[in-house]
Order: C-alpha cells, then sequence, then structure tokens
C-alpha cells in the first residue's frame, strides 16, 4: 500500500545511449551488497553502501535509513549527507513526517511536493525547503508483518517516483531489511535487536570520530566520514572500529 501527497509531476530527462541501463546498474548494486553479507560483515557498512546505491540508481540528492533501538524509538543509522540526516533527526524530534509515517503505517509515503505539506507537517515543510528539498519517498523496511526501519529518498525537484523506481526502491529496501537481520545470530529470539543497537551504537562512535576528523583536517562533516570510510576499509578494519581508534587516539592526545 502506498500514500501519496499529490503536487507536481516529475520532470524527464533525455536517456543517454551510453549510459548503463538500469537492470545493469540495479544487477551491479546487488553484486556490491552481496559481497557484504558474509560471517563477519559490517552492518554500518552496508546500510552506508545501500544509501549511497539508491540515491545513484533513483536519481535521488540524498538517502538515508531510520531504525528503531532498543526502546523503540527511531534513530537515524545512515545517511548520504548531512542534511538528510538533519532531516530525519527533525521529523523525530516532532515524531511526525513522511518517514515516521512510513515506519508507524508500514506504508510507502511518496510525496511529490514538499511545500504542499505544510499544513501537514509544517516543521518538515519549512526545513526541507531551507536545505533545498522539494519531494521525498519514504518506504517501510518490512519483515513478513513487522516494520523494523523506513529507507528514505529526497530529491531537489518536485515530483513522485515512476513505477520503476518503486519496484527498485521497494527491492533494495528488501535488501537492507535481509541485511539488517542476517548474521549468525539470527537463529537466537532477539538477533534483530541485537543487530539494530550494534548499528545505532555505532553511529554514536562514528558522529564523534566525523567531528574529530572535520577538527584536525579542517574538512566538512560529510568528507570527514568519506576519509574515516576509507581509512576502515584500506586497514580492512570495521568502520565502527576505525571510528573509535581516532576518537581513542584524538582523547589521549587531549590529556
Amino acid at each position: 500500500m502506498k500514500t501519496r501527497t499529490p503536487g507536481g509531476n516529475a520532470n524527464t530527462k533525455q536517456s543517454d545511449p551510453t549510459a548503463p541501463t538500469r537492470e545493469r546498474q540495479l544487477a551491479e548494486a546487488f553484486v556490491t551488497l552481496a559481497d557484504t553479507l558474509v560471517d563477519d560483515y559490517d552492518i554500518v557498512d552496508l546500510l552506508h553502501v545501500l544509501v549511497e546505491r539508491c540515491s545513484q540508481l533513483l536519481e535521488a540528492t540524498d538517502a538515508g535509513i531510520l531504525i528503531p533501538d532498543a526502546d523503540g524509538r527511531l534513530e537515524v543509522v545512515a545517511s548520504t549527507s548531512e542534511r538528510s540526516e538533519l532531516i530525519g533527526l527533525l521529523q523525530l524530534g516532532e515524531g511526525e513526517g513522511p518517514c515516521v509515517d512510513a515506519y508507524l503505517t508500514g506504508r510507502t509515503v511518496d510525496v511529490e511536493n514538499i511545500a504542499a505539506t505544510y499544513a501537514r507537517w509544517p516543521a518538515f515543510a519549512i526545513a526541507s525547503a531551507d536545505v533545498g528539498y522539494a519531494s521525498m519517498h519514504a518506504i517501510p523496511l518490512r519483515l513478513r508483518k513487522e516494520t523494523i526501519g523506513s529507507l528514505n529518498l529526497f530529491r531537489d525537484r518536485t515530483g513522485g517516483f515512476s513505477d520503476d523506481d518503486e519496484v527498485t526502491a521497494r527491492a533494495l529496501a528488501d535488501v537492507a531489511t535481509i541485511g539488517i537481520l542476517h548474521e549468525r545470530w539470527i537463529r537466537e529470539a532477539d538477533a534483530a535487536r541485537s543487530q539494530l543497537q550494534y548499528a545505532l551504537n555505532s553511529r554514536v562512535v562514528i558522529e564523534q570520530a566525523k567531528g574529530v576528523i572535520a577538527h584536525t583536517e579542517n574538512v566538512d562533516m560529510d568528507t570527514a566520514f568519506q576519509l574515516i570510510r576509507t581509512r576502515a576499509r584500506n586497514s580492512g578494519r570495521r568502520l565502527s572500529d576505525m571510528a573509535r581508534a581516532i576518537v581513542e587516539s584524538f582523547s589521549e592526545r587531549a590529556t
């Protein structure tokens, strides 16, 4: 089921005959994601790969994922930029918005024109305009009848998603769900909760490390995250372990 908020029509673009087809891009995305699903995969890095692929495949300006913590409170666990994370956090703070609706109702929320939602979600509409978002698409992450989060896509132009986009977004949301739950502890009753809590705990230390790198290397937060991620991959370490090492090293130098 889908909730659609009316607005303008999506912009059409001239197709580039030399560009990879949607099918090829999607296949490559699934291959990349499948490569991360090993016994000891990094759930945080997996979700960041996913939101980046969503942004590329669906021509979204930004993408992000919300999941609940052990107490049921939604948190931003992955995003392609600081501004999309801020919009996600704002919706959580206000307890309203497309991301929250998708999670609570288990239905896709397609907002074709964010400006037209002011009467329903005033804080969300104002904040989105401030950072340049004009439309968005929120897809629930579902496991059977249970919703475990939402995948949220933001665009800087008005218009809804095409049928092909909807199918692609739903497939990638399903991959996110599988990725969160696919771990050796899945056989245990609290496996999903453990994986979700690990991702949320890791995000805290990653945010701290981003602040350290941004300060010490005089870069913005998005660049800081990419530097941390590159270091983790080059050294074969988990993203959260690299972030923790950065924070601990900085703390030792400061004392």
